[in-house]
Order: C-alpha cells, then structure tokens, then sequence
C-alpha cells in the first residue's frame, strides 16, 4: 500500500487512544489536520471533542462524510476539504493530529501565528527532535528557535512504523506544544521571524557574516547598524551558539 498525500494512517488502537489522552479535549474544540481514515477522529469524538477536520484528499473527506453521518449531523463534527498549510482553517480551540510529514513546517509555523490552547502532533522523530533541541546546542536550528519563542514543547512518546499503514521508514514522535509569551521581547515578530530565517540560511558561518549577507531576507541598511552596535562576542558566534535573549536583541535593534 502507497501513501496518498504523505500520509500513514494510524491503524494501532493503543497508540491512538495515548494521543487522544495527551491533553484534556471533553467539551474542546478541536482542530485535526489530516484525519485521513477516521481512527483519530473517531478517538477524539469518544473522548467528548467537537472535532473541525480538514483534510486534503477529496476521496478521503467523502468516507469520513459517511463514516461519521450521524457526527456530522448532530454538529460535532466537520469535514473541511482543503490544504492546511494556506486553506481558511475552521475556528477551535486545540490541535491534535498526525501531520502530513512533508507539510510539518509550514503547518506548524501556520499555527503558531494563528494561536491555540494546546496542540498535540505527531511527526516524523527527526523532526520532533530538530523542534525540542534546546537553544545554544548544535541541533537547534530555525524550527527550534522560531517554536521555542512563542511556546513550550515537550516529548511525549515515539511510534514505531508498525502503528501505520503503510508504514514509514521512520519511526514518528508525539509532542504537547503549549503557546506562551516570549520569554525575551520580542518587539516585531515579522522583523523576529526574518533575523532567524537569515542567520540560519547560512548557520555555519559567523553572525556578522550572516548578517551582511542576507541582502534579501532583512534590510541591508538596518544589518549594518546592527553590527556596528552588537557586542563582538554575538558577531564572532555562529547561529547555532545563540540563546533566544540573543536573537530578541539583534532583533529588537532600531
């Protein structure tokens, strides 16, 4: 069996039941991205969640219509056709789903922007792992930076191939990621978000040369002013030596 749409429908029952039980969804709104065969769903709605689901196969939201008549009918669910990474998403209140692996980046930034509660997803471990790595190690990169500004992420359990079908060749980690204010200040979060895309672009060479040649992604006037005003011990440092106090304070510089 090939995967449609990058995705490995959930098949393992215990699995399925972990990640409906990582946050408290009774009386939730939940938002599901990439529902795919139901199993998730099916779990969420048991546990109590009105579900909002949104997925990008066709076929696929035409089963779940039928599947969940009875669901949909009463208005504790909804089935949106459409691509999450840029579709209008329902309104809710949390997140759990089994993202499409090659569009977890652009839906997990997408969210972060719109704003939830609490989000339980699962992705490929790799990736989870990239998300959770703590700032100033070698594994950080922009989707730690960029997550860990704005929320909390926490580890909760990796899968193995055998809960899928068909299955990967990855094994896939569930995280609980819970929006809060940034720690350090963060004046522009555009501006914010464009430094961090910058410095990583080019992460193994210096922040001062990061800057300067990031013609393109940042003002090259304002990338002047800043390296004329930073300390040389942040323009010596390469992005991946960066505490988020460090990136605020590049960032924050008029």
């Amino acid at each position: 069996m090939k995967a449609r749409n990058d995705q490995h429908f959930l098949i393992d029952k215990n699995a399925i039941g972990r990640i409906a039980g990582c946050a408290e969804v009774n009386g939730k709104v939940v938002l599901e991205i990439g529902p795919g065969n139901g199993a998730l769903t099916r779990a969420l709605l048991d546990a109590g969640a009105t579900v909002h689901a949104v997925e990008l196969d066709g076929a696929l939201c035409e089963e779940l219509a039928e599947r969940f008549a009875a669901e949909i009918a009463d208005g504790r669910l909804t089935v949106t056709h459409g691509d999450a990474t840029k579709c209008p998403l329902p309104p809710f209140e949390m997140v759990v789903s089994n993202l499409p692996y090659s569009a977890s980046s652009k839906i997990t930034f997408r969210l972060l922007d719109t704003g939830f509660t609490v989000a339980v997803l699962m992705y490929q471990q790799e990736f989870a792992e990239r998300m959770a790595a703590p700032a100033g190690t070698k594994e950080c990169g922009r989707l730690s930076i960029m997550v860990q500004t704005y929320a909390t992420v926490q580890k909760c359990f990796t899968l193995p191939p055998t809960c899928f079908s068909p299955k990967p060749q990855v094994h896939s980690m569930v995280v609980k990621v819970v929006p809060r204010p940034p720690i350090f200040w963060v004046n522009d979060r555009k501006r914010y978000a464009a430094v961090v895309l910058a410095l990583f672009t080019h992460r193994r060479k210096t922040v001062k040369n990061c800057l300067k040649g990031s013609s393109g992604i940042i003002d090259p006037a304002w990338a002047e002013r800043v390296i004329a005003a930073l300390p040389e011990e942040i323009l010596k440092s390469r992005p991946e030596e960066l505490y988020l106090e460090d990136f605020a304070t590049i960032s924050n510089f008029e």
